[in-house]
């Protein structure tokens, strides 16, 4: 498939630029040479970087997409079994009627007997009369059901395909997740390669202050030694003294509360179904399930990307929204969410995860 040809393009060719050997530098004469060196990898290693963070953009552009459309695709899913149920209620009306209906001739005399009847009374215009009638009505109910039928038949056929188109979604979807979290840890790889680099960059930066002040010193302690010779004498004093720094930070106290309708509602739909493109109330996708959650309504709010795209929070609290490019679910507290995981599962307790953000309604 074309959209599984560029996802495997896009993840080759940040891999590529991930591979990049870091470059040998020949022994530098002082310190200021290493950091500058130090400094030239660090931009080559961050222009390596961007291009990682382009790609991976990319990739969860897509994963929004692939989203979209697995919603509608579901959205179709579940207007074609309601279509499916009411064709087939009125085949079995129809079919119903159809049986009422000769019931009804045979027992009033419209059937056999009457033609009989019909044929010894002579009456060539009545028999012929009563027969056309008898074909019709039964061709009638003939084409009705046949039309009953074929609409079943269409319907069963489109649910067929809808569900095939769903399943090649879903697949596209677990090969753009898959390419993500690849490509995420080439990203942490190619920030902890810079992060290093920035150490090394400061340790080279200290190595070149130490350099040039003991180089200042030793100059002038010549300049001392050659004043007292000529007799001139002097005094020097000097120092420099290293100045360090620190911060401190704590992170915010955590106190978890009880009783949101938020948290409320996702406890209470606990063991409903997973459907795509479902959000409510008995059945749900994950953002479907969101959406519940947050507005106590079935009208879709947003997306997994949508609910990533909010504004963060450092301080999560329970009924806040923890989420992906690709899924979401509900923060309950103690490092857990309630969320409709995929097809064929639940709505279910789970730890949050690694590489999932908070966000707040």
């Amino acid at each position: 498939m074309r959209l599984r040809k560029v996802h495997n393009m896009l993840i080759a060719s940040a891999l590529v630029c991930s591979m990049i050997v870091t470059p040998v530098f020949a022994e530098p004469s002082s310190a200021r040479e290493e950091e500058a060196e130090l400094k030239e990898q660090k931009e080559a290693a961050q222009s390596e970087l961007e291009s990682l963070q382009a790609t991976l953009d990319s990739l969860m552009a897509k994963a929004n997409q692939l989203e979209l459309d697995l919603i509608a695709k579901g959205e179709e899913i579940i207007q074609a079994e309601e279509d499916l149920k009411v064709a087939e209620e009125k085949k079995d009306e129809q079919y119903e009627a159809m049986k009422l209906r000769i019931k009804y001739m045979y027992e009033s005399g419209s059937g056999t007997a009457t033609m009989e009847k019909v044929m010894t009374s002579g009456d060539i215009s009545s028999m012929l009369s009563q027969a056309e009638y008898s074909q019709q009505v039964h061709e009638y109910d003939r084409e009705q059901l046949q039309e009953y039928a074929n609409t079943v038949q269409e319907i069963e056929d489109l649910q067929a395909t809808l569900e095939t188109e769903r399943a090649n979604l879903e697949e596209l979807e677990a090969e753009n997740e898959a390419q993500q979290e690849e490509l995420n840890a080439v990203i942490a790889d190619k920030s902890d390669e810079i992060s290093n680099l920035d150490e090394m960059i400061q340790e080279a930066a200290q190595r070149a202050a130490a350099e040039e002040e003991a180089a200042r010193l030793a100059e002038q302690q010549r300049a001392q030694e050659a004043a007292r010779e000529e007799g001139q004498g002097g005094s020097n004093g000097g120092g420099n003294a290293g100045n360090s720094g620190s911060n401190s930070g704590s992170a915010p106290v955590y106190n978890p509360s009880t009783g949101n309708a938020i948290v409320d509602r996702a406890y209470s739909k606990l063991g409903s179904p997973y459907v795509w493109g479902a959000t409510g109330p008995n059945r749900f996708d994950c953002s479907g399930f969101v959406g519940y959650c947050l507005t106590g309504t079935t009208s879709r709010i947003g997306t997994a990307a949508t609910f990533y795209g909010w504004a963060r929070v450092s301080d999560p609290q329970p009924g806040d929204v923890v989420a992906t490019p690709t899924h979401c679910g509900i923060y309950i507290g103690n490092g857990m969410m309630i969320h409709a995981p995929k097809p064929g599962d639940v709505v279910k307790i789970a730890p949050v995860r690694s590489n999932m953000v908070y966000v707040r309604y």
